[in-house]
């Protein structure tokens, strides 16, 4: 196999790319990695063997990413910025170039459990931590020019008071939540249909994923907008946005929640059921509290109503789940390579019944303390009359 395909490094590939993606794994603490990784060759030309795709695989599961063994754009980045520890390089914001690496991942978690919210911990170095960076060095009497080099780093390694009760972004996020009220209506909800135009996502029995999942959203869409939701979509039927795209767009809207749909294929003939997924590395800061809260409803709504297997809800640090400042979530239903779930996917009825269990989702989300219901029980009628008596 030459050094790439379509961007992309695995199993038997060849060439100088595989020696830096071993050199660049090798240099990274034990932490990330198993044992019997060795660096790369002297002559810079190597294999892609099954010891890299383990290595691969182990660095992937560490940050969140799709486990897949092959290195992609998102993998190759996520390799790029582990070689940076806070104190490395000067850090500062430039708009259209944002810095990325661990030192900004570890320099946002410092700033929010300080107190200083620099928002998502997202590994970049936007305007949100460069205003978190300016405020830290306001309050420690620095000139607040929001660069974070040796005299900023010096107050960090002076100040370690820690923040009591959780992370300060997860109380902040819930509180959000909390306040809003329960009402759905007037809420903007985004609604990202996976793949687009060219790009058909997963195939299985007669069935395309992009496909699927658009019409999916729509019957989603008309639900939504019945109760005065409005609702953005991330694309149309010819479109593909990438995800760092769809993720701009969903700040740039404003919404309150995300929600990516989309269905999954397997070698294995027997993977069938219903997965959710949101952002999330740890419990400490990297962490959307309300949006594990989200996937947890979504998942459990789903399964009640339709019997799908449940695959779990898990927290990922992919680029839309990572990119978006509000609560996303990332729906897998069903595989389209199982009979049974390409079956049921195939049926509008089916449709509509994943499309009202997102519905309920949504709204017991904000009912919060006031969430009295049985999973699997909502219709749409009951919100319409929770609504009218609440409003």
């Amino acid at each position: 196999m030459s050094d790439s395909k379509q961007g992309l490094l695995g199993l038997g590939s060849s060439g100088p790319a595989v020696a830096d993606v071993r050199a660049r794994l090798s240099a990274l603490s034990p932490a990330h990695l198993p044992e019997g990784v060795a660096p790369a060759g002297p002559g810079g030309d190597e294999v892609f063997d099954e010891g890299l795709q383990r290595a691969v695989r182990a660095f992937q599961q560490h940050k969140g990413l799709i486990v897949d063994g092959v290195v992609g754009v998102e993998t190759f980045s996520a390799l790029d910025g582990a070689r940076w520890n806070l104190g490395d390089r000067l850090l500062v914001h430039t708009p259209g170039h944002l810095m990325r690496g661990d030192d900004v991942t570890a320099l946002q978690e410092r700033l929010n459990t300080l107190g200083f919210s620099a928002g998502r911990v997202d590994g970049r170095f936007g305007p949100d931590t460069e205003r978190a960076v300016r405020a830290f060095q306001r309050a420690y009497g620095l000139p607040d020019d929001g660069s974070v080099g040796p005299a900023t780093l010096r107050a960090f390694q002076d100040l370690r008071r820690s923040v009591s009760g959780g992370s300060a972004t997860v109380l902040r996020e819930r509180e959000r939540v909390r306040r809003s009220g329960h009402n759905l209506s007037g809420r903007t909800v985004v609604l990202d249909p996976g793949h687009g135009g060219p790009s058909t996502g997963a195939t299985g029995n007669g069935l395309v994923e992009s496909e699927i999942v658009m019409d999916l959203a729509r019957r989603i869409e008309g639900r939504l907008t019945a109760i005065g939701v409005s609702v953005v979509f991330t694309r149309t039927e010819h479109t593909d946005p990438s995800e760092e795209e769809r993720a701009a767009i969903a700040n740039a809207a404003g919404a309150d929640v995300v929600l990516s749909l989309h269905c999954d294929s397997h070698e294995a003939r027997d993977a069938s059921g219903v997965a959710t997924f949101f952002f999330g590395r740890d419990r400490k800061t990297a962490w959307s509290a309300v949006g594990e809260q989200l996937a947890d409803l979504v998942l459990r709504e789903v399964v009640a109503r339709t019997g799908l297997p449940n695959c779990r809800s898990h927290g990922r640090s992919w680029t839309l789940l990572t990119h978006t400042t509000m609560p996303a979530v990332r729906v897998e239903a069903g595989y389209l390579s199982h009979p049974d779930d390409a079956r049921r996917l195939a049926d509008t009825a089916f449709r509509d019944v994943l499309a009202e269990a997102v519905l309920v989702s949504l709204q017991r989300l904000y009912l919060g303390d006031d969430d009295t219901a049985t999973t699997g029980v909502l219709r749409l009628g009951d919100l319409r009359a929770y609504l009218a008596a609440h409003g």
